[in-house]
């Protein structure tokens, strides 16, 4: 479970084996089955969760009652309701587990005290964080300048197995389109010439 995070790590830091010991023995390994949360709307946001195996999406649900799905997390990635987790006020996303989940999870005072501890671990959730914020940004454009197709083709790129792993409302929901429209323009994609 630890190779697949020291390889993370290693992308863009190298922390010695004191530092990395240091670090695991802050991390609690949890398993979730498959349709539970990890993160409730309206709650404080106590943790950052390393996807070690299996699938999770963040969502919200605007004031129709409609879900809509902003990421999926698969292995190797770091999740969290950012807001929640930073500020500890009460969030808005849920974060559920689409198949049964292995995560490492790391609270938010763990977090600070391995910030002051291991200073390159402060450069590492660094990059992350703005990762995460050019992400967030590069949605809104996706959601707004591009076609359903574009979003689609975009979509399988970035989650190339997620037609095997992702159920098809899911996907639907995270290219702001109905399920029925998006078997329709799946069938159309198959049945173009190419």
């Amino acid at each position: 479970m630890y190779e697949r995070l020291k390889a993370n790590l290693n992308r863009h830091i190298k922390l010695d084996d004191e530092a990395f010991d240091l670090l695991r023995k802050n991390l609690v390994a949890k398993t979730y089955k498959k349709d539970s949360h990890l993160i409730q709307s309206g709650h404080i946001c106590k943790y950052t969760y390393f996807v070690h195996k299996g699938l999770l999406r963040l969502y919200d649900i605007n004031e129709k009652g409609l879900e809509k799905n902003t990421l999926f997390a698969i292995e190797e990635w770091w999740v969290s309701d950012l807001y929640s987790f930073h500020s500890q006020k009460p969030g808005n996303y849920f974060l559920q587990a689409l198949e049964d989940t292995e995560v490492l999870q790391l609270s938010k005072h763990a977090m600070e005290n391995l910030l002051l501890q291991i200073p390159k671990l402060e450069r590492f959730f660094r990059i992350l964080h703005i990762n995460a914020f050019i992400a967030q940004q590069e949605r809104v454009m996706f959601m707004i300048s591009k076609t359903a197709e574009e979003r689609y083709r975009d979509f399988i790129q970035k989650y190339p197995d997620a037609e095997q792993r992702i159920p098809q409302k899911q996907i639907a929901s995270y290219l702001g389109i109905t399920p029925e429209f998006l078997s329709r323009m799946k069938a159309n994609l198959r049945d173009a010439p190419r």
